[in-house]
């Protein structure tokens, strides 16, 4: 035996120790759970969790914070969370946030929902479609007190055709909320994308009539998703009375005096309100 071998031994075993440990540490975290998606007892009835007791939340979620929203223009929304996240939807860089976001999510239905010269200081953009033709884009991700995942629709290509999986309707789950942004959806969701987007406290709909979906297709949806808050988004031609017209006594009807609405847990509306911010 060498002289010395213990000595070298318990190195070279201290030296594997401190690299088990490293590559420990520079493993990122188990991804958290969605306490937002639906419970698919027996679909197409999926029971719904009851958003005045929302379950566990994000590690240092505060769950009685406000989220605010402000809608900048098309379909651009910006979210800012109570532990500092701010988000923009359908970023475009034509409609931009009052300051630079952390997170930025696109659908490329249209330029106007994406662009690939982003400002470099964002930290996440996310694309609603994937690199791989057809394959669907899987995003779960934890941004501080927020988890952004996405659940992915076809829409109609520009040759007439249908491209699958090219519109991504992303999910923000922040301080117990549930809030949905439904992109360019150009058809009504099937059972398992119901069951997949779960519980939407607040729902940002495209209200053009037609460009995305018809706006009767389009309140099927929104009475289907039976959201507290929902803000209509995209409107192209048509008035917003005729997307109105379609919902009856269920459903109550404002309009902001400001571009954006906070809201919590606790000020979500008892009846589903849907929430004209000014600008739209």
């Amino acid at each position: 035996m060498m002289p010395g071998f213990p000595v070298l031994a318990a190195f070279f075993l201290m030296m594997i120790f401190a690299s088990g440990a490293a590559d420990a540490q520079q493993k990122p975290a188990r991804p958290e759970p969605s306490q937002c998606q639906a419970i698919a007892q027996s679909l197409p009835k999926a029971t719904f969790a009851s958003f005045s007791t929302p379950g566990p939340t994000l590690t240092n979620d505060p769950v009685d914070g406000d989220v605010k929203i402000t809608f900048l223009g098309h379909s651009t929304f910006f979210i800012e969370t109570p532990g500092g996240v701010s988000i923009a939807t359908d970023y475009s860089g034509a409609y931009p946030p009052p300051y630079t976001p952390e997170v930025v999510t696109m659908n490329k239905a249209h330029p106007s929902h994406y662009t690939l010269t982003p400002d470099p200081a964002i930290k996440y953009v996310l694309h609603g479609w994937s690199d791989v033709p057809g394959e669907p884009a899987k995003i779960h991700l934890t941004v501080g007190d927020t988890l952004i995942r996405n659940v992915v629709t076809d829409i109609r290509s520009w040759g007439g055709g249908i491209e699958a999986n090219g519109n991504s309707i992303f999910i923000f789950e922040a301080a117990g909320l549930c809030i949905g942004h439904l992109g360019h959806l150009h058809f009504e969701l099937t059972d398992q994308q119901y069951a997949e987007i779960g519980r939407l406290d607040v729902v940002m709909v495209p209200v053009d009539g037609g460009l995305t979906m018809g706006a009767d297709s389009m309140s099927r949806v929104v009475k289907r998703l039976r959201s507290s808050l929902i803000l209509p988004m995209h409107r192209w031609g048509p008035p917003i009375d005729q997307f109105l017209a379609l919902f009856g006594p269920d459903f109550d009807v404002g309009y902001a005096p400001t571009p954006s609405v906070t809201v919590s847990v606790k000020s979500l509306p008892r009846k589903p309100l849907i929430y004209v911010l000014k600008g739209l």
